[in-house]
């Protein structure tokens, strides 16, 4: 700053010029409010308005190159007496390049570093959940924290739909991030529990018969929930006659830490080689914005 004061003969207006400018480099993106973040850090979930809004077009592309060609963690999610289709995959960033352009070019890396109040975010992972016009299944309360084996507060999911939602958007139960104990993880399908240590765990509540405090949006092409690891959260199944596809993108901050589970993660990143309390190694999940 000193030197940029003298080639201006430290004029008054060219201080207050770059004073102006410093006050804005630490205002929240154009999509965001302070309201929103401080939401945000006390509730564990906020919507924001067309977050993906100029990449809907580039996401569906996406969605449908991912389900002609599945990765090795493609779930159909078949239960006996359920009907209609609900498909699921993740980690296909790295090889569906529609989704790697939208990871690149949207403003979701810097939204995440103010939601998180981080001076760099991380990849973690990309997932679709894609439910067919009259899919019964419904995606079960849950959080997703206890599957991954990444610890630390500063992380955000967004949950993006690529379709008009009304009664199939997504759930997220205000407040749970902070509960004492972090939610039982389950097996979707067969309803059982991923990890042996049980007692580590609370019980999966019913937030509707508990009456919790949940926060659903009706939602367009390109908004998003974002919402912490630790949110409880599911989603209706689709009754509708039109599709209910989805795109999820699971970002990390500063404080983000290796951790190891008792049993394989999902997802389970195999060969990772890394260390109880290290930073993620950003060949594998890169830093895509620093401040």
């Amino acid at each position: 700053l000193a030197t940029y004061f003298c080639l201006i003969d430290k004029s008054a207006s060219a201080i207050k010029a770059v004073q102006q400018q410093l006050k804005e480099s630490s205002m929240p993106h154009p999509l965001l409010t302070q309201d929103m973040i401080d939401t945000y850090q006390r509730d564990g979930v906020i919507v924001i308005r067309g977050l993906f809004k100029e990449h809907v077009e580039t996401l569906r592309k996406g969605v449908a190159r991912n389900m002609e060609e599945p990765g090795p963690f493609a779930s159909e999610n078949k239960k006996e007496g359920e009907t209609g289709r609900f498909f699921d995959d993740y980690c296909n960033w790295q090889r569906i390049e529609e989704f790697a352009e939208v990871i690149e070019k949207s403003p979701a890396a810097e939204v995440a570093a103010d939601l998180m109040g981080s001076q760099s975010t991380q990849v973690f992972h990309d997932h679709i959940l894609v439910k067919e016009p009259g899919t019964s299944m419904a995606t079960p309360w849950h959080t997703d924290g206890p599957y991954y084996f990444v610890d630390g507060v500063q992380n955000v999911s967004f949950w993006s739909p690529l379709d008009p939602v009304k009664e199939a958007a997504l759930r997220c139960v205000a407040g749970s991030h902070a509960w004492e104990k972090p939610v039982m993880p389950m097996r979707w399908v067969a309803n059982e529990s991923y990890f042996p240590n049980k007692d580590d765990y609370m019980p999966v509540p019913d937030p509707e018969a508990e009456g919790m405090d949940i926060r659903e949006w009706e939602m367009e092409p390109g908004d998003a929930v974002a919402f912490n690891y630790a949110i409880l959260h599911g989603a209706r199944g689709n009754t509708s006659q039109t599709r209910r596809r989805a795109f999820s993108l699971r970002l990390l901050g500063d404080d983000a830490r290796y951790v190891e589970r008792p049993g394989p993660t999902s997802p389970p990143f195999p060969d990772h080689g890394m260390n109880e309390g290290e930073r993620l190694r950003e060949d594998w999940f890169p830093v895509i914005y620093r401040r």
